[in-house]
């Protein structure tokens, strides 16, 4: 599943953030992370974000790519350097500070 739009332009458009939220099937703390991860974008992100879902239900191997030890986690990769947060994400300023959503975002 992936939301989001790159909108860059050849002149150097707005930078593009590539997220992915490792979760647990479908249990309530994966899908509230989904939903706070995806009203944050839209409101500070709007149109300049990537989200990736990666369910270790399905696909347990890939938590060694970003090294997951807690689920959920988000990792962002962009822009780098890479930051992650675990949790639900339902403290919008933890995580606007974790991933700094002000300091990187135009």
């Amino acid at each position: 599943m992936t939301a989001g739009m790159d909108f860059r332009t050849a002149d150097r458009g707005p930078e593009l953030w590539h997220l992915r939220l490792y979760v647990a099937g479908a249990s309530p703390k994966s899908l509230k992370a989904f939903a706070n991860l995806r009203a944050l974008c839209e409101e500070h992100l709007a149109g300049r974000y990537e989200i990736e879902i990666i369910d270790l239900v399905k696909r347990p191997l890939l938590a060694r790519d970003d090294d997951i030890i807690a689920i959920p986690t988000l990792v962002r990769s962009l822009p780098e350097p890479m930051r992650k947060i675990i949790g639900d994400l339902s403290d919008t300023d933890r995580v606007m500070l974790s991933l700094q959503v002000d300091t990187l975002s135009p």
